[in-house]
């Protein structure tokens, strides 16, 4: 049988939407990167649908949402099932519904044209890493192949197959409780939302197109099966007992179970192997947390990884993937666990959903809440300094530059990191010497003297701010000592010591 061998950067396993925006990143980076997906045609079932703030901004700081179009928007969110006002300071608050299968779309068409390789129909069926680099075979259409890579990035969700075949190990709590889930078409049932009955908890959403997504929790039910495929059958028989409702009469377009058990690799990073989205953590998909997090993985890695297998950073600043996103994995499955108990309880959990449901209204109790679920909340350790916005995202903001208007997302699409100087037309010499100092990282970032509109954050100074939108570096008006040391950072080595790079 013929074997066919490739020779790649990255080898990114899967091509659901955390692969997707990975083979992207790694792209925009100016990395090589092959995709392999094992099914030979995306997936019709949307398991998910909903985009946070924070996504939301990912996808525009890259241009894409364009392609997104208009989707629905709903200021309201839940915690645990209790209403949760998701209004906060972004362009995008609130929930946006966006199918899975739409998004995988986008991401596909965005990749491909950056050059990412999308190979269906490869199942991965070995992985070893060496210390030159890691070996990974698999079958496709034309038999047997072999690909000689870099680093191989798992991105093939919660049943991992690169997990499996290296051995990694995948902490797990104990399974409880189970929801079932299904799309039905062909019944006519009121729509509901997390109402809680004496049996049980019963959620219903109908679709434009007709198609009724279902979704049930009996009281008291626990199971160890984990989140193994339910029948129709068992959907029905368990909607009719909480809801007294007869759906069997109609036709199930896709039907899946989950349940409230979590998990999360101890290490994201092994070696040359790296694994991102559901096949780092395992959680229950509460108000669309999952697809959320893992896209944010991606968007994380993506430009790190591809500063390294191009030799212009080091191992240092792929670490931190880990130690940045193994902490906000953590976060998340606290707060889903803490969902999934006033979710999923029964009667003994009512006095407590009465208690967080008076304290939520209130505006610093909802902000906090709010932020946790959108993602806006985040802050990474990137080192000492004062100024707000250090460790955190940079916000949406309108700037005046000497080329005229623009605005921090669009200044990001590139995938480069930004130097904002926060300098006046007419203090050019501020502005020249932030300019040399980061001119030997021209290919990395661009530096723009601009003027914030409506935004006192940044009201005189510098920020450094890296392609995935946070901030790492800040200065007053007078002093940029640590500017260098924060680009070897966060940029690695100097690529070149003469000319000064964009302009803007």
């Amino acid at each position: 049988m013929t074997r066919i061998r490739t020779t790649t950067q990255v080898v990114v396993v899967g091509a659901g939407p955390v692969g997707l925006m990975l083979a992207g990143e790694l792209k925009l980076g100016g990395a090589e990167v092959i995709v392999l997906e094992k099914l030979d045609a995306p997936m019709t079932e949307s398991r998910a649908s909903t985009l946070h703030a924070r996504t939301m901004e990912i996808l525009d700081s890259r241009g894409l949402l364009a392609s997104v179009g208009k989707p629905s928007n709903d200021a309201m969110g839940h915690f645990g099932g209790l209403p949760l006002d998701l209004t906060l300071p972004s362009p995008y608050p609130g929930q946006w519904k966006v199918t899975q299968t739409r998004l995988e779309q986008i991401l596909q068409q965005w990749a491909a044209s950056l050059g990412a390789d999308i190979r269906r129909g490869h199942e991965v069926t070995s992985v070893t890493a060496g210390d030159g680099g890691v070996e990974i075979h698999a079958t496709g259409p034309e038999g047997l192949v072999r690909f000689d890579a870099d680093y191989v990035v798992a991105c093939d969700g919660e049943n991992s197959t690169v997990r499996r075949l290296v051995g990694v190990d995948f902490p797990n709590s104990e399974l409880e409780r189970v929801m079932i889930r299904a799309d039905v078409a062909g019944i006519q049932i009121p729509n509901r939302r997390f109402q809680r009955l004496a049996k049980g908890l019963a959620i219903a959403a109908r679709r434009e197109d007709g198609v009724t997504r279902v979704m049930v929790h009996e009281f008291g039910r626990t199971e160890k099966r984990g989140a193994a495929q339910a029948s129709f059958a068992e959907v029905a028989d368990i909607w009719m007992r909480v809801t007294g409702e007869d759906i069997r009469g109609g036709t199930p377009l896709w039907v899946n179970s989950f349940s409230d058990g979590s998990c999360q690799l101890t290490h994201y990073r092994h070696g040359r192997i790296l694994f991102a989205g559901d096949s780092a953590h395992r959680q229950m998909p509460i108000g669309g947390q999952a697809l959320n997090l893992g896209l944010q993985d991606a968007f994380n890695l993506g430009w790190k990884l591809a500063l390294c297998v191009r030799g212009q950073a080091s191992q240092e600043l792929l670490d931190t993937y880990h130690h940045e996103r193994h902490r906000v994995g953590e976060s998340v499955l606290s707060n889903i666990k803490a969902q999934a108990m006033l979710l999923l309880g029964g009667p003994e959990v009512e006095a407590l959903r009465n208690l967080i449901g008076k304290l939520i209204p209130h505006d610093d109790v909802r902000t906090d809440f709010a932020s946790m679920i959108s993602g806006l909340d985040i802050r990474y350790d990137v080192g000492a300094g004062a100024h707000p916005l250090l460790g955190a995202r940079m916000p949406h903001t309108e700037l005046t530059t000497t080329s005229g208007a623009t605005d921090t997302a669009t200044l990001l699409r590139g995938g480069r990191g930004v130097l904002l100087v926060f300098a006046d037309s007419d203090d050019r010499a501020r502005f020249e010497q932030l300019h040399a100092q980061a001119a030997p990282w021209a290919g990395q970032i661009q530096v723009v003297q601009a003027k914030p509109l409506q935004n006192e954050l940044l009201a005189g100074g510098a920020l450094l701010v890296r392609p995935d939108g946070y901030v790492v570096w800040s200065a007053t008006s007078t002093d940029s000592s640590e500017l260098t040391t924060a680009l070897r950072r966060w940029f690695g080595a100097p690529q070149s010591q003469t000319g000064i790079g964009d302009r803007s």
